[in-house]
């Protein structure tokens, strides 16, 4: 068995500590199939030094929760991975660049249809309210720029105050109600290639499709009608070596599919959906050794 290591949240952050391992489980079991061990080792214990990452042939950063609550820190670590020559995969480049989400605009430039977008360096309640005229809505979304997990994100009714606002940069959108009654939905990609679709709703009266929102999330024969394209182009667009992608969309009110994220760090593969449980990614990461 060929040792990789994943990095995993920080060992002193308790938030994670029921969560992480289990998908470290799921992960291992699918790696396993490829004649992979994962070795967990935390991002925070390589932000100085890349010594402790060089022996690997191969590392992902599957599991390196918390880096949108330690961003400075992260973007050092993404740097020293990169400068040390880690064998990396998503690169450390790709990690950094990533991590903000004003890629997405850099993306919209390239042709890449994403939801209307106020950047903003930080939020006040006087920029909330002139979204909705800008944007001729009843409800907006305000999300911090380094986010994970639906961190700090708002929904705002017109009229509403902005409390519990993202400090510093940030972005707002007018909130798509589609998320409501269709979800969200994403496109899995291992080595260039689509390996399966899951399909995202809320609990009813909820916007944030995470579990631990009590969203659901249901496998889908095959990407629904013009998904496909949309993912293709998002990659595309990016142009980078990437080994996986997750590329969540939904559609707005006329039906069209607008790019929410391209997670390209630690997203969900949402293995359970997977064929064959995750093989195709093991295959993936195989052929990189």
């Amino acid at each position: 068995m060929t040792e990789i290591a994943v990095l995993t949240p920080d060992a002193a952050d308790p938030s994670y500590a029921g969560q992480w391992p289990g998908v470290l489980e799921r992960l291992g079991e699918a790696l396993a199939t490829g004649g992979l061990t994962a070795v967990p080792t935390p991002w925070t214990d390589h932000i100085a030094s890349a010594d402790g990452l060089t022996r690997f042939p191969l590392v992902l950063p599957l599991i390196a929760w918390g880096y949108h609550r330690d961003h400075d820190r992260w973007m050092q670590a993404c740097a020293t991975w990169g400068a040390a020559g880690v064998r990396m995969l998503n690169p450390p480049s790709v990690l950094g660049w990533n991590s903000d989400k004003s890629y997405l605009g850099r993306l919209a430039d390239q042709g890449v249809a994403i939801p209307d977008t106020l950047w903003i360096d930080a939020p006040t309640q006087g920029d909330a309210d002139a979204a909705f005229d800008r944007f001729g809505v009843e409800q907006i979304v305000v999300k911090p720029r380094v986010s994970g997990g639906a961190y700090k994100t708002l929904r705002l009714a017109r009229g509403e105050r902005m409390d519990g606002a993202p400090e510093g940069p940030a972005m707002i959108q007018p909130y798509l109600p589609t998320i409501e009654t269709e979800g969200e939905t994403s496109l899995l990609f291992f080595g260039g290639k689509l390996s399966h679709v899951v399909g995202k709703r809320p609990v009813p009266g909820e916007f944030r499709v995470q579990v631990q929102y009590g969203g659901g999330y249901v496998a889908l024969p095959e990407p629904p009608a013009g998904a496909l394209a949309l993912a293709e182009k998002t990659l595309a667009a990016i142009d980078e070596d990437l080994l996986y992608a997750r590329i969540d969309m939904a559609r707005d009110a006329a039906g069209n599919w607008l790019l929410m994220e391209a997670e390209l760090i630690e997203p969900d593969f949402y293995l359970a959906s997977a064929p064959e449980g995750g093989k195709r990614f093991a295959a993936a990461v195989r052929a990189r050794l």
